[in-house]
């Protein structure tokens, strides 16, 4: 067998040649910038596995890709690059996505967000730099509420960061979930209770849309919003609507229905908003952890023992 990381950059690739093993099957990391998805067969003619990072792959294209059985993808937004179920219904392919991985790094990207949100961090730099002083009053967190909407790994995460500040945490999850120092509430007294609302849900057909325009307009009234899970969760007309009308106080967002961010969009106009280019996962750390996991699904699709 033979496996193919499409779209390496070089951070990943420098991970991969550290922990690949002797032992493990041949695997080639394409380092060619800006690949497409029409480059994929090509570049998979010979792989029954590929390792893709930000590649979309249509099914029409999968298609083409003769060998193909298996795509690692790294990370747990899948849906937002091929349509599992499809792959698997009219190709045979089976999607593996990689859960945990930098659970520990995103929600210290969400922790960070909500202190710069609550201090206004971004305003006061973007005035510092343009020669004016604009000094804002903070928001202290100590003895506020945070509610967390999904429970899984991240939110437990973030759940241990804001307790240890001082912070009341509650939480709504898609199913029961239970955690020492946690609150679980209806999704509606999450969103009136919360002076902070942190989403940590996984992108699916369910879930595309979730925070509609009418439950924005029920948060409680000076909120401040984090996303560090996926933008098309959300509708970002509305949170911008609702910052610029000062019903939430500030939106800190890691991740974007439409990524990279076109130049211009209405999104990066909004004065009390913090915005990252979806880099929460982005540490040495969660990178080892990410290939790790890769290079074990390799290896169990192989037959082969996992670390």
């Amino acid at each position: 067998m033979r496996a193919v990381f499409v779209d390496a950059n070089a951070t990943l690739a420098a991970v991969v040649e550290r922990l690949h093993r002797a032992t493990d099957m041949p695997l080639h990391v394409n380092l060619q910038p800006d690949v497409t998805a029409a480059d994929l067969p090509a570049l998979l003619k010979d792989a029954e596995i590929a390792i893709i990072d930000h590649t979309h792959l249509p099914t029409d294209i999968a298609k083409a890709c003769g060998r193909l059985k298996h795509v690692i993808f790294l990370g747990t937004g899948a849906r937002s690059y091929m349509n599992p179920d499809e792959l698997a219904a009219e190709c045979g392919i089976t999607v593996h996505i990689i859960k945990g991985y930098g659970d520990t790094a995103v929600a210290e990207m969400a922790f960070a967000l909500m202190w710069a949100a609550a201090k206004g961090l971004t305003f006061m730099d973007r005035g510092i730099r343009a020669g004016q002083w604009n000094r804002t009053d903070g928001m202290e967190l100590t003895g506020k509420t945070i509610g967390l909407i999904g429970f899984g790994g991240i939110g437990a995460e973030m759940a241990r960061l804001c307790t240890g500040v001082g912070m009341r945490v509650i939480a709504w999850n898609r199913t029961p979930r239970s955690a020492e120092g946690v609150t679980f509430v209806s999704l509606d007294q999450l969103l009136a209770d919360s002076d902070v609302i942190s989403l940590h849900m996984l992108l699916s057909d369910e879930t595309r849309g979730f925070l509609s325009r009418d439950r924005i307009a029920c948060f409680r009234q000076g909120a401040i919003f984090l996303n560090t899970a996926r933008g098309a969760i959300t509708d970002e007309v509305a949170l911008a609507a609702a910052v610029e009308s000062g019903a939430i106080r500030h939106i800190g967002l890691d991740v974007f229905a439409e990524e990279p961010l076109p130049a211009g969009h209405f999104l990066s106009k909004v004065q009390n908003a913090t915005l990252s280019a979806h880099s929460a996962f982005r540490t040495p750390e969660a990178s080892d952890n990410l290939i790790e996991a890769a290079l074990n699904h390799c290896r169990r699709i192989a037959g082969g023992p996992s670390s």
